[in-house]
């Protein structure tokens, strides 16, 4: 290599950016980050998504770019591409932000697609008996046209077609009508959410990674989209699974360290591979599928490993339940903490408005029994071990104000397993 080629690699490897992790599991640790791993981030996301973007791309950012995730994905990824980049006054505006700027791509996170979910079922429940035949028609058949498109009849390509005009164009009107594709990252995305956008024809590409890595390991190609999996990795990485199925990742994108914390770093970066913290495989055809996060694992008094993300993706995907925390570690059994709708509340209190104020939520018999008729319900679709047995309502939302959350909208989990730690220990001691 000549010396100006030395020289750029030299740059490359020159700190660019300590940036903080979330600190879903603790104390946030600020990380090193080279100019060659957010180069990396990019080159690989350029190729990967290479059939979405042309001349006039342009992006809605309203992550904090304080977040790896928008820090890269949603500010050095379109300015690599030659992308304009509009920036949302909020998210109780980003509605109206996205009409205005008329996003051809985006980054989201699971959060906000659930809270979009749940407004577009709402509007359909008020709508007429045609309105709501044609959208639950084109349900059925985005999800019959994903997951078999060789069963689709002459008459279903027939119908999809027409619903396309009918539906499926007003539902990306809600991204301003140009949206060409969302890319989730921050959090698990459910196999169920995904399914429902694509049926409606919102392409949402699933990636994954972690401060650490730039944050950006593996992304869903839009020709190839799978869903339930986090994509393909990207150029230039190396990947191994550990014996234990932890992730392992090498490349010019892992960090160069926590700072001022070397300890933390060796225990982190072992022989140039990053312990990723995260289980997972790869399927047949190449694409990395998430199982669990090895520190979120919940080990029962009986032995079960339990992963409590899978069942507070359930909980939350139903439009009653806005958010939800599973507590059990070294119990002998699982419980939930939850929080409410809000317009489900509002409809709710709207019945008996001069008794139920003067009840504390979770005091209140009527709510917690129905409540618990949704848990039962989900319950027959969990093994023994994985069952909630109890259950604890909060009118408090966690948000990133109060710090229950993260700027990604992930529950931190150990607050508010901390803060309401005496409750939810009382839940193995009272009665249903």
């Amino acid at each position: 290599p000549s010396l100006t080629d030395l020289e750029r690699l030299s740059s490359r490897r020159k700190t660019a950016c300590i940036i903080y992790t979330s600190g879903t599991g603790g104390k946030p640790k600020g990380v090193m980050l080279s100019h060659g791993s957010i180069l990396h981030n990019c080159e690989g996301a350029s190729k990967i998504l290479s059939d979405l973007w042309g001349r006039n791309e342009s992006f809605m950012s309203f992550l904090p770019l304080s977040h790896s995730y928008e820090h890269t994905a949603g500010q050095f990824f379109p300015i690599s591409i030659g992308a304009s980049i509009y920036y949302s006054e909020g998210i109780e505006k980003l509605k109206t932000n996205m009409q205005e700027a008329k996003p051809t791509l985006m980054t989201t996170v699971p959060r906000l697609c659930e809270s979009i979910k749940t407004k577009i079922l709402s509007e359909i429940e008020k709508s007429n008996k045609l309105k709501k035949m044609l959208f639950f028609r084109a349900l059925d058949l985005g999800k019959k046209s994903y997951k078999s498109p060789k069963k689709m009849s002459l008459l279903d390509h027939t119908q999809n077609l027409l619903l396309n005009i009918l539906v499926r164009r007003k539902i990306k009107k809600i991204f301003g009508g140009r949206l060409k594709a969302l890319v989730s990252g921050g959090g698990p995305l459910s196999y169920e959410l995904a399914i429902f956008f694509e049926a409606l024809g919102v392409k949402i590409l699933q990636g994954y990674g972690q401060t650490e890595s730039g944050p950006v390991i593996s992304c869903n190609p839009p020709q190839a989209n799978r869903l339930g999996t986090v994509g393909k990795i990207l150029d230039g990485i190396d990947l191994k699974i550990a014996d234990d199925g932890e992730i392992l990742v090498k490349g010019e994108l892992v960090m160069q360290g926590y700072w001022d914390d070397p300890s933390l770093t060796a225990d982190t970066i072992k022989e140039g591979w990053l312990h990723t913290g995260d289980i997972g495989k790869m399927d047949e055809d190449g694409y990395l599928v998430i199982t669990d996060r090895k520190k979120d694992i919940i080990v029962t008094t009986g032995g079960d490993n339990i992963s409590p993300q899978k069942i507070e993706s359930l909980l939350s995907s139903k439009p009653e339940i806005h958010q939800a925390s599973v507590y059990g570690d070294r119990k002998p059994y699982l419980v939930c903490l939850l929080t409410l709708d809000e317009e489900f509340l509002k409809k709710w209190m709207a019945k008996d408005p001069e008794n139920k104020s003067k009840i504390e939520i979770n005091q209140n018999k009527e709510l917690k029994d129905f409540f618990y008729s949704i848990i039962d319900e989900i319950n027959k679709s969990l093994s023994q071990s994985e069952k909630i047995r109890r259950l604890m309502l909060t009118s408090e939302i966690f948000s990133i104000e109060n710090g229950m959350l993260t700027p990604t909208m992930k529950i931190k989990r150990h607050k508010v397993h901390d803060k309401y730690k005496e409750q939810l220990e009382g839940l193995y001691e009272a009665p249903r």
